[in-house]
């Protein structure tokens, strides 16, 4: 199973537009994927048009917020054919609490340990990761094996993924299987010299691991409010064609 974090320090870079679309275009190719949303605002839900009863918070502690228990199978909502969610939303900041109170040998790798499933279960784990550091973002970067980080062409993203790379190097202390696989840069607009120029520094810095870049295509914004993710939505649109070349990317990794 890979364990794959889509990870930024810097909001408003399309973490959770990748992390959903990823996730469904691998489930739509046949893998069996289990999306994770680490985000107090709920966000992967509301793309998927999908209203979990439990999630993220009852998967790790087995009960819910009254205390009562709570298996792992009914914390994980059905969202596609091969596709699950373990949602996020305001119960996070109670597991934030939650994992800073257990042992200090356990706390940072906690989340991970509870992510076993039987062979042939899952073939992907897509952590949508919210911005910042705090023992959550530990534990997902200790659970992940890979890095997927998203990085908008038009903001000032390269300050973003310095501060990123200062969360990476402290987790790879901890996690000498964590690797940042792919650079994706996002919202690119080939008309604007800020897109290209801030491509063109990615590529200097990075050209290994930069990908295609994801198109800015409002067709991409409209979608979460119908409940779609981009290849139900519109699966002509320019946002779903540079995700396709993201999920051929990823999957290329396998026979590399």
């Amino acid at each position: 199973m890979r364990r794959i974090a889509v990870s930024m320090a810097k909001g408003g870079v399309g973490k959770t537009t990748t992390a959903v679309n990823l996730a469904h275009g691998l489930a739509l190719k046949g893998h069996k994927v289990l999306l994770v949303d680490c985000d107090t605002q709920n966000q992967a839900a509301l793309f998927l048009g999908v209203k979990p009863v439990h999630g993220l918070y009852e998967f790790i502690t087995g009960t819910d917020d009254k205390g009562r228990p709570v298996s792992k199978k009914e914390s994980i909502t059905p969202a596609r054919p091969n596709l699950w969610l373990l949602s996020g939303g305001l119960k996070l900041v109670e597991l934030k609490h939650w994992l800073g109170e257990q042992p200090r040998a356990q706390r940072q790798t906690l989340l991970g340990s509870r992510f076993a499933p039987r062979n042939g279960a899952l073939d992907y784990l897509i952590f949508d990761c919210a911005p910042g550091w705090d023992i959550l973002s530990v534990n997902i970067l200790m659970a992940a094996s890979e890095i997927i980080c998203p990085v908008a062409l038009q903001s000032p993203s390269i300050e973003g993924l310095k501060t990123f790379f200062g969360y990476l190097l402290s987790a790879q202390k901890l996690n000498d299987d964590l690797q940042l696989k792919h650079v994706l840069p996002t919202m690119f607009d080939q008309r604007a010299r800020h897109s290209r120029v801030i491509l063109k520094q990615l590529l200097k810095l990075f050209r290994k691991q930069v990908c295609d870049p994801i198109p800015y295509n409002v067709r991409l914004s409209e979608a979460p409010a119908a409940g779609k993710t981009i290849f139900e939505f519109d699966p002509r649109a320019t946002g779903a064609r540079g995700y396709k070349k993201l999920i051929r990317r990823v999957t290329d990794d396998e026979t590399r």
